[in-house]
């Protein structure tokens, strides 16, 4: 096959449209990942069974089932009981609320981390159960699991494509259509290249944040 710059420059308007859908779909999902994931891992230390358990239940159901399959439900069932959503939104929503469940389990053993000395000061200065959490735990919890949430991120960042099946062109599913209607394949490759040059950095500023957190703690 012969690169055709031509056809890379007739594509480059869909790719720059696909970007901006997938750094809309990468950046909102994360934020609903990382703030629901801690709504669920202090849900399931509540002090009562009746939050824990479905809590737990609608957490491991969400984790053990497709994505996909997630993302099918909430664009074609969901508006038959209320009102619909465009392609890009449920998306975001799908990749958020499945990798809540993820980062749940990071926040999880970041509170498990905390030493059971704090807990017991908190008590001793007789701190709020609100405050104990704000002022003492999170900080510290939170702290420990940064680069693990990083690395869900870039994981979001690599299922990012299937939000193209419900309707929302993100890179390659802007780059199937290029291809799929001009019978070549550069697109795919630029895509690729894309990715590769989000996900590359991102991981390394991971792993230097990792070290620096590692030193200071």
């Amino acid at each position: 096959m012969n690169w055709d710059w031509e056809i890379v420059n007739d594509f480059m308007p869909s790719f720059w449209d696909g970007v901006l859908v997938t750094l809309q779909a990468l950046v909102l999902g994360s934020l609903i990942a990382f703030g629901l994931g801690l709504v669920w891992a202090m849900a399931q230390r509540a002090p009562f069974a009746w939050v824990r358990w479905p809590v737990t239940a609608l957490t491991e159901f969400i984790r053990n089932t497709p994505l996909l399959v997630q993302l099918f439900f909430l664009y074609y069932v969901v508006p038959e009981w209320g009102p619909s959503m465009s392609a890009l939104t449920t998306g975001i929503i799908g990749l958020g609320l499945h990798y809540s469940t993820y980062t749940a389990e990071v926040y999880r053993a970041g509170i498990d981390g905390v030493p059971v000395g704090q807990w017991e000061a908190a008590t001793a200065l007789s701190l709020p159960r609100v405050r104990t959490w704000v002022a003492v735990i999170l900080p510290q919890a939170i702290r420990r699991v940064v680069p693990a949430l990083g690395n869900y991120v870039i994981a979001m960042l690599k299922d990012s494509p299937m939000i193209a099946v419900i309707g929302a062109m993100e890179m390659l599913g802007e780059a199937e259509n290029f291809s799929n209607t001009t019978f070549t394949t550069e697109a795919y490759t630029i895509v690729g290249i894309a990715f590769l040059v989000i996900a590359y950095p991102a991981s390394l500023l991971i792993r230097v944040l990792e070290r620096r957190l590692a030193l200071t703690s």
